[in-house]
């Protein structure tokens, strides 16, 4: 299960939530953003250089299409990053092998 962080300060801005593990952010934009689109813009460039994802969803939405919004960011979740950051491709892990049995010592009498 991914874990979000709530009003996470990354640079000069403060993400409304964040999945530090998949390096997703998620902005709610109320009303004020439709007349802020340029510096919304900026943000989301500012985000996408440091390689973090961005989803923006209007706060009518996350009222009203709850369902489609939350598919959404599943979806996003699932996937791997687009565009990694060089050395920082994601690489498939060995599979883990379950741990050996503890050894029992006997005791001397």
């Amino acid at each position: 299960m991914a874990k979000f962080r709530l009003q996470h300060v990354i640079g000069k801005y403060i993400a409304d939530f964040y999945c530090p593990e998949r390096k997703l952010v998620v902005e709610i934009d109320g009303g004020q953003h439709a007349e802020q689109a340029e510096a919304d813009q900026r943000r989301t460039e500012f985000l996408l250089q440091r390689g973090y994802r961005v989803l923006r969803f209007w706060d009518n939405d996350v009222l009203v299409n709850t369902d489609a919004v939350m598919e959404r960011i599943a979806e996003a979740l699932s996937d791997p990053h687009p565009h990694p950051l060089p050395g920082k491709e994601r690489v498939e892990q060995p599979p883990t092998q379950a741990p050996e049995e503890p050894k029992r010592l006997e005791r001397k009498r």
